[in-house]
Protein backbone atom coordinates (compact mmCIF):
# COMPACT_ATOMS: atom_id res chain seq x y z
CA UNK A 1 0.00 0.00 0.00
CA UNK A 2 1.56 3.41 -0.89
CA UNK A 3 1.97 6.26 1.21
CA UNK A 4 -1.56 7.15 3.14
CA UNK A 5 -2.33 10.24 1.92
CA UNK A 6 -5.06 12.60 4.06
CA UNK A 7 -7.12 15.14 2.80
CA UNK A 8 -8.99 17.41 4.87
CA UNK A 9 -11.98 19.63 3.87
CA UNK A 10 -14.79 22.44 5.27
CA UNK A 11 -18.20 21.07 4.69
CA UNK A 12 -20.39 24.39 4.11
CA UNK A 13 -23.67 24.10 5.42
CA UNK A 14 -26.31 26.92 4.88
CA UNK A 15 -24.62 29.59 6.69
CA UNK A 16 -22.22 28.04 8.80
CA UNK A 17 -19.26 26.17 8.46
CA UNK A 18 -19.53 22.30 10.44
CA UNK A 19 -16.01 20.79 12.14
CA UNK A 20 -13.47 19.71 9.35
CA UNK A 21 -14.46 16.28 7.76
CA UNK A 22 -10.87 14.11 6.70
CA UNK A 23 -10.65 11.65 4.11
CA UNK A 24 -7.73 9.22 4.57
CA UNK A 25 -7.35 7.49 1.26
CA UNK A 26 -4.02 4.62 0.16
CA UNK A 27 -3.73 4.79 -2.84
CA UNK A 28 -4.73 6.81 -5.61
CA UNK A 29 -7.40 5.45 -8.22
CA UNK A 30 -8.35 7.35 -11.29
CA UNK A 31 -11.62 8.61 -11.93
CA UNK A 32 -13.32 8.38 -15.75
CA UNK A 33 -16.64 10.06 -15.98
CA UNK A 34 -19.54 9.31 -18.21
CA UNK A 35 -23.53 10.76 -18.92
CA UNK A 36 -25.04 14.19 -19.00
CA UNK A 37 -25.05 17.36 -17.77
CA UNK A 38 -25.49 16.29 -13.55
CA UNK A 39 -21.32 15.50 -14.97
CA UNK A 40 -20.46 17.61 -17.86
CA UNK A 41 -17.36 20.20 -16.50
CA UNK A 42 -17.69 21.25 -20.49
CA UNK A 43 -17.01 19.36 -23.24
CA UNK A 44 -20.40 21.02 -24.69
CA UNK A 45 -18.23 24.05 -25.03
CA UNK A 46 -16.33 22.55 -27.66
CA UNK A 47 -18.83 20.89 -29.83
CA UNK A 48 -21.33 22.33 -32.52
CA UNK A 49 -24.02 22.49 -30.86
CA UNK A 50 -26.67 25.65 -29.44
CA UNK A 51 -26.89 27.56 -26.18
CA UNK A 52 -29.93 25.32 -24.59
CA UNK A 53 -27.13 22.78 -24.79
CA UNK A 54 -24.73 24.67 -23.11
CA UNK A 55 -23.67 26.85 -20.30
CA UNK A 56 -20.58 28.46 -20.80
CA UNK A 57 -21.99 31.82 -20.00
CA UNK A 58 -23.06 33.76 -16.44
CA UNK A 59 -24.45 33.15 -14.40
CA UNK A 60 -23.17 29.84 -14.53
CA UNK A 61 -20.07 29.28 -12.70
CA UNK A 62 -20.38 32.84 -10.54
CA UNK A 63 -20.29 31.01 -6.94
CA UNK A 64 -17.20 29.29 -7.17
CA UNK A 65 -15.08 29.41 -10.64
CA UNK A 66 -15.96 32.82 -10.73
CA UNK A 67 -16.49 32.27 -14.46
CA UNK A 68 -18.74 29.95 -16.33
CA UNK A 69 -16.49 26.57 -17.35
CA UNK A 70 -20.06 25.12 -19.41
CA UNK A 71 -20.97 23.21 -15.98
CA UNK A 72 -25.25 23.35 -15.66
CA UNK A 73 -24.71 24.66 -11.63
CA UNK A 74 -23.51 28.23 -10.27
CA UNK A 75 -20.07 26.02 -9.17
CA UNK A 76 -18.85 22.29 -8.46
CA UNK A 77 -20.40 19.31 -9.94
CA UNK A 78 -20.63 15.45 -8.16
CA UNK A 79 -17.51 14.52 -10.12
CA UNK A 80 -15.03 17.87 -8.94
CA UNK A 81 -16.23 16.85 -4.91
CA UNK A 82 -15.20 12.89 -5.64
CA UNK A 83 -12.15 13.91 -6.86
CA UNK A 84 -11.43 16.54 -4.17
CA UNK A 85 -12.29 13.82 -1.59
CA UNK A 86 -9.79 11.61 -3.30
CA UNK A 87 -7.36 13.80 -3.35
CA UNK A 88 -7.20 13.75 -6.96
CA UNK A 89 -6.64 17.07 -9.04
CA UNK A 90 -9.98 18.26 -10.86
CA UNK A 91 -10.54 16.05 -13.45
CA UNK A 92 -10.45 17.75 -16.88
CA UNK A 93 -13.20 17.72 -19.76
CA UNK A 94 -12.09 15.40 -22.53
CA UNK A 95 -11.56 18.42 -25.16
CA UNK A 96 -8.77 19.43 -22.98
CA UNK A 97 -6.60 16.72 -22.68
CA UNK A 98 -4.18 17.89 -24.47
CA UNK A 99 -3.18 20.94 -22.22
CA UNK A 100 -3.70 19.19 -19.02
CA UNK A 101 -2.52 15.22 -17.32
CA UNK A 102 -4.94 12.56 -18.03
CA UNK A 103 -3.76 10.14 -15.65
CA UNK A 104 -5.50 10.97 -12.90
CA UNK A 105 -8.58 10.62 -14.90
CA UNK A 106 -10.63 12.30 -17.89
CA UNK A 107 -14.53 13.23 -17.94
CA UNK A 108 -16.41 12.23 -21.09
CA UNK A 109 -19.76 13.77 -19.85
CA UNK A 110 -21.99 15.93 -22.15
CA UNK A 111 -24.67 17.66 -21.17
CA UNK A 112 -28.51 17.13 -22.73
CA UNK A 113 -26.74 12.89 -23.89
CA UNK A 114 -28.65 10.05 -22.97
CA UNK A 115 -27.60 6.46 -23.67
CA UNK A 116 -29.53 6.76 -27.33
CA UNK A 117 -27.72 8.03 -29.86
CA UNK A 118 -31.26 9.06 -30.97
CA UNK A 119 -31.26 11.50 -28.10
CA UNK A 120 -30.59 14.91 -28.64
CA UNK A 121 -28.74 13.74 -31.57
CA UNK A 122 -26.26 15.90 -33.49
CA UNK A 123 -26.12 18.57 -30.85
CA UNK A 124 -24.41 16.27 -27.95
CA UNK A 125 -21.95 13.09 -27.03
CA UNK A 126 -24.17 10.21 -26.84
CA UNK A 127 -22.62 7.78 -24.82
CA UNK A 128 -21.41 5.11 -27.78
CA UNK A 129 -19.28 8.06 -28.62
CA UNK A 130 -17.78 8.25 -25.03
CA UNK A 131 -16.77 5.30 -25.11
CA UNK A 132 -14.96 5.71 -28.24
CA UNK A 133 -13.18 8.43 -26.83
CA UNK A 134 -12.41 6.51 -23.96
CA UNK A 135 -10.95 4.25 -25.90
CA UNK A 136 -8.62 7.07 -27.49
CA UNK A 137 -7.85 7.83 -24.19
CA UNK A 138 -6.68 4.08 -22.77
CA UNK A 139 -4.43 4.35 -26.45
CA UNK A 140 -2.62 7.55 -25.50
CA UNK A 141 -1.87 6.45 -22.07
CA UNK A 142 -0.46 3.29 -22.95
CA UNK A 143 1.68 5.51 -25.28
CA UNK A 144 2.10 8.12 -22.17
CA UNK A 145 3.19 5.35 -19.39
CA UNK A 146 3.85 2.09 -21.47
CA UNK A 147 1.43 -1.29 -21.15
CA UNK A 148 2.11 -2.38 -18.03
CA UNK A 149 1.13 0.35 -16.10
CA UNK A 150 -1.87 1.89 -18.01
CA UNK A 151 -3.23 -1.38 -17.40
CA UNK A 152 -2.89 -1.09 -13.42
CA UNK A 153 -4.19 2.47 -13.91
CA UNK A 154 -7.20 1.34 -15.79
CA UNK A 155 -8.07 -1.70 -13.87
CA UNK A 156 -7.70 0.74 -10.25
CA UNK A 157 -10.16 3.41 -11.89
CA UNK A 158 -13.53 4.31 -10.70
CA UNK A 159 -16.07 4.68 -14.01
CA UNK A 160 -18.94 6.60 -13.01
CA UNK A 161 -22.10 7.27 -14.96
CA UNK A 162 -25.12 9.43 -14.73
CA UNK A 163 -27.00 9.01 -17.62
CA UNK A 164 -30.65 7.90 -19.36
CA UNK A 165 -32.26 10.73 -17.61
CA UNK A 166 -32.51 12.89 -21.15
CA UNK A 167 -33.61 9.54 -23.11
CA UNK A 168 -36.62 9.33 -20.42
CA UNK A 169 -37.04 13.67 -21.34
CA UNK A 170 -37.62 12.31 -24.71
CA UNK A 171 -39.98 10.09 -24.57
CA UNK A 172 -42.43 12.56 -22.30
CA UNK A 173 -41.51 15.24 -25.08
CA UNK A 174 -42.13 12.96 -28.03
CA UNK A 175 -46.35 12.59 -27.12
CA UNK A 176 -48.27 10.53 -29.13
CA UNK A 177 -45.81 9.78 -31.86
CA UNK A 178 -43.45 7.68 -29.55
CA UNK A 179 -42.99 4.59 -31.42
CA UNK A 180 -41.67 2.11 -28.32
CA UNK A 181 -43.37 0.70 -25.49
CA UNK A 182 -42.09 2.15 -22.08
CA UNK A 183 -40.57 -1.81 -21.91
CA UNK A 184 -39.33 -1.29 -25.23
CA UNK A 185 -37.76 1.92 -24.67
CA UNK A 186 -36.04 0.82 -21.28
CA UNK A 187 -34.92 -2.03 -22.71
CA UNK A 188 -33.19 -0.03 -25.49
CA UNK A 189 -31.48 2.07 -23.07
CA UNK A 190 -30.09 -0.82 -20.51
CA UNK A 191 -28.73 -2.76 -24.14
CA UNK A 192 -26.63 0.42 -24.67
CA UNK A 193 -25.33 0.80 -21.24
CA UNK A 194 -24.73 -2.80 -21.04
CA UNK A 195 -22.50 -2.44 -24.29
CA UNK A 196 -20.58 0.58 -22.73
CA UNK A 197 -20.14 -1.38 -19.72
CA UNK A 198 -18.90 -3.98 -21.32
CA UNK A 199 -16.70 -1.61 -23.91
CA UNK A 200 -14.70 -0.14 -20.60
CA UNK A 201 -14.43 -3.64 -18.89
CA UNK A 202 -12.64 -4.43 -22.66
CA UNK A 203 -10.51 -2.20 -22.12
CA UNK A 204 -9.53 -3.28 -18.19
CA UNK A 205 -11.61 -1.26 -16.60
CA UNK A 206 -13.11 -3.39 -13.73
CA UNK A 207 -15.00 -0.41 -11.06
CA UNK A 208 -17.82 0.99 -12.02
CA UNK A 209 -20.93 3.78 -10.22
CA UNK A 210 -24.00 4.26 -11.59
CA UNK A 211 -26.39 6.99 -10.11
CA UNK A 212 -29.79 5.92 -10.46
CA UNK A 213 -32.17 8.61 -12.01
CA UNK A 214 -33.68 10.90 -10.04
CA UNK A 215 -37.56 12.52 -8.91
CA UNK A 216 -37.92 13.70 -12.75
CA UNK A 217 -41.39 14.73 -12.29
CA UNK A 218 -40.52 17.31 -9.35
CA UNK A 219 -37.66 19.50 -11.44
CA UNK A 220 -38.93 23.02 -11.63
CA UNK A 221 -38.55 22.52 -15.11
CA UNK A 222 -41.04 19.64 -15.35
CA UNK A 223 -43.61 20.99 -12.36
CA UNK A 224 -44.07 24.05 -15.18
CA UNK A 225 -44.56 21.86 -17.69
CA UNK A 226 -47.40 20.04 -15.63
CA UNK A 227 -48.65 23.45 -14.62
CA UNK A 228 -49.33 24.22 -19.13
CA UNK A 229 -50.90 20.73 -19.21
CA UNK A 230 -53.52 21.68 -16.58
CA UNK A 231 -52.17 20.74 -13.10
CA UNK A 232 -52.75 23.54 -11.28
CA UNK A 233 -51.83 22.67 -7.55
CA UNK A 234 -47.95 22.54 -8.77
CA UNK A 235 -47.16 19.47 -7.94
CA UNK A 236 -44.51 16.78 -9.61
CA UNK A 237 -45.46 15.21 -13.16
CA UNK A 238 -45.76 11.44 -11.78
CA UNK A 239 -45.41 10.23 -15.07
CA UNK A 240 -42.02 11.29 -15.49
CA UNK A 241 -41.42 10.09 -12.00
CA UNK A 242 -43.01 7.00 -12.83
CA UNK A 243 -40.45 6.68 -15.93
CA UNK A 244 -36.88 7.31 -13.80
CA UNK A 245 -38.77 4.34 -11.19
CA UNK A 246 -39.25 1.91 -14.04
CA UNK A 247 -35.51 1.93 -15.06
CA UNK A 248 -34.17 2.25 -11.36
CA UNK A 249 -35.84 -1.05 -10.34
CA UNK A 250 -34.52 -2.82 -13.80
CA UNK A 251 -31.06 -1.12 -13.32
CA UNK A 252 -29.81 -3.53 -10.46
CA UNK A 253 -30.78 -6.75 -12.32
CA UNK A 254 -29.15 -5.23 -15.52
CA UNK A 255 -25.92 -4.83 -13.23
CA UNK A 256 -26.10 -8.55 -11.13
CA UNK A 257 -26.44 -10.26 -14.99
CA UNK A 258 -23.42 -7.84 -15.86
CA UNK A 259 -21.63 -9.37 -12.81
CA UNK A 260 -22.38 -12.89 -13.12
CA UNK A 261 -21.12 -12.43 -17.21
CA UNK A 262 -17.85 -10.71 -16.34
CA UNK A 263 -14.31 -11.84 -13.83
CA UNK A 264 -13.99 -9.19 -11.33
CA UNK A 265 -16.64 -6.80 -12.38
CA UNK A 266 -17.61 -4.62 -9.09
CA UNK A 267 -19.81 -2.00 -9.13
CA UNK A 268 -22.25 0.38 -6.78
CA UNK A 269 -25.28 2.35 -7.27
CA UNK A 270 -26.10 5.00 -5.68
CA UNK A 271 -29.39 5.90 -4.78
CA UNK A 272 -29.80 8.95 -6.35
CA UNK A 273 -33.25 8.88 -6.26
CA UNK A 274 -33.67 8.69 -3.05
CA UNK A 275 -31.17 11.66 -1.87
CA UNK A 276 -32.62 13.93 -4.59
CA UNK A 277 -36.50 13.10 -3.66
CA UNK A 278 -35.28 13.67 0.66
CA UNK A 279 -34.01 17.35 -0.38
CA UNK A 280 -36.73 18.45 -2.37
CA UNK A 281 -39.56 17.26 0.55
CA UNK A 282 -37.53 18.21 3.37
CA UNK A 283 -34.95 20.65 2.06
CA UNK A 284 -34.60 22.21 5.90
CA UNK A 285 -32.79 18.70 6.58
CA UNK A 286 -29.76 20.01 3.92
CA UNK A 287 -29.76 23.29 4.46
CA UNK A 288 -31.93 24.94 1.80
CA UNK A 289 -35.26 27.04 1.93
CA UNK A 290 -36.28 26.60 -1.39
CA UNK A 291 -36.61 23.39 -2.88
CA UNK A 292 -39.99 23.48 -5.71
CA UNK A 293 -38.48 26.70 -7.56
CA UNK A 294 -35.06 27.24 -9.31
CA UNK A 295 -33.03 30.67 -8.13
CA UNK A 296 -32.19 31.07 -11.93
CA UNK A 297 -34.43 31.03 -15.14
CA UNK A 298 -37.93 32.34 -15.98
CA UNK A 299 -41.85 31.35 -15.35
CA UNK A 300 -43.89 29.17 -13.15
CA UNK A 301 -40.86 27.92 -10.72
CA UNK A 302 -38.52 29.68 -12.21
CA UNK A 303 -38.78 26.50 -14.59
CA UNK A 304 -38.44 28.21 -18.42
CA UNK A 305 -34.88 27.31 -18.77
CA UNK A 306 -33.59 30.82 -19.76
CA UNK A 307 -30.70 31.13 -17.04
CA UNK A 308 -28.04 33.30 -18.33
CA UNK A 309 -30.50 34.87 -21.44
CA UNK A 310 -28.77 32.90 -24.47
CA UNK A 311 -31.21 30.25 -24.64
CA UNK A 312 -35.00 30.45 -26.68
CA UNK A 313 -36.20 32.85 -23.70
CA UNK A 314 -33.89 35.47 -22.95
CA UNK A 315 -35.66 37.06 -20.11
CA UNK A 316 -34.40 35.70 -16.65
CA UNK A 317 -34.09 36.23 -12.87
CA UNK A 318 -31.38 35.07 -10.72
CA UNK A 319 -32.17 34.91 -6.43
CA UNK A 320 -30.37 37.09 -4.35
CA UNK A 321 -28.62 34.10 -2.14
CA UNK A 322 -28.16 30.79 -4.15
CA UNK A 323 -27.54 29.01 -0.90
CA UNK A 324 -31.10 29.45 -0.16
CA UNK A 325 -32.26 26.95 -3.20
CA UNK A 326 -32.06 23.38 -4.16
CA UNK A 327 -32.12 24.11 -7.58
CA UNK A 328 -29.87 26.56 -9.39
CA UNK A 329 -31.26 26.52 -12.97
CA UNK A 330 -34.76 25.18 -14.26
CA UNK A 331 -33.49 21.12 -14.35
CA UNK A 332 -30.36 21.47 -12.19
CA UNK A 333 -29.34 21.69 -8.49
CA UNK A 334 -27.17 23.96 -6.86
CA UNK A 335 -23.73 23.49 -6.45
CA UNK A 336 -24.46 23.41 -2.15
CA UNK A 337 -26.56 20.31 -3.57
CA UNK A 338 -24.18 18.76 -5.50
CA UNK A 339 -21.90 18.94 -2.49
CA UNK A 340 -24.40 17.12 -0.15
CA UNK A 341 -24.78 14.34 -2.41
CA UNK A 342 -20.88 14.36 -3.34
CA UNK A 343 -20.83 13.68 0.56
CA UNK A 344 -23.56 10.90 0.67
CA UNK A 345 -21.64 8.92 -2.32
CA UNK A 346 -18.40 9.29 -0.79
CA UNK A 347 -19.35 8.47 2.69
CA UNK A 348 -22.31 7.33 2.56
CA UNK A 349 -24.68 4.09 4.53
CA UNK A 350 -25.73 0.97 2.59
CA UNK A 351 -29.73 3.14 2.45
CA UNK A 352 -28.02 5.15 -0.64
CA UNK A 353 -25.25 4.20 -2.10
CA UNK A 354 -24.62 0.24 -2.25
CA UNK A 355 -22.87 -2.36 -1.54
CA UNK A 356 -19.73 -0.10 -1.51
CA UNK A 357 -20.00 3.97 -0.46
CA UNK A 358 -17.22 5.58 -2.81
CA UNK A 359 -14.53 6.12 -0.12
CA UNK A 360 -14.35 1.90 0.46
CA UNK A 361 -14.77 1.69 -3.49
CA UNK A 362 -11.32 3.91 -3.93
CA UNK A 363 -9.27 1.83 -1.68
CA UNK A 364 -11.00 -1.96 -3.25
CA UNK A 365 -7.94 -3.66 -4.88
CA UNK A 366 -9.07 -5.14 -8.19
Amino acid sequence: MGLISSLCIFVLVAHFATPVVCHKRSHQAALFVFGDSIFDPGNNNYINTIASFQANYLPYGESFFKYPTGRTSNGRLIPDFIAEYANLPLIPPYFQIGKKHFIHGVNFASASSGCLAETARGFVIDLQTQLKYFKNVAKLLKKKVGRRKSKQILSNAIYIFSTANNDIFASLSANSTFPYSDREYQHMIMGNLTSVWKGIYKEGGRKFVMLNLGPLGCLPSVRALNLQIGVTNGSCMEKATNKAKMFNSALPKMIKKLEKQLPGFKYTIFNFFKVFADSIHNPTKYGFKISKTACCGTGPFRGILSCGGKRQVKEYELCNNVKDYLFFDSSHPSEQAYQKYSELLWNGTPDVVAPYNLKSFFELST
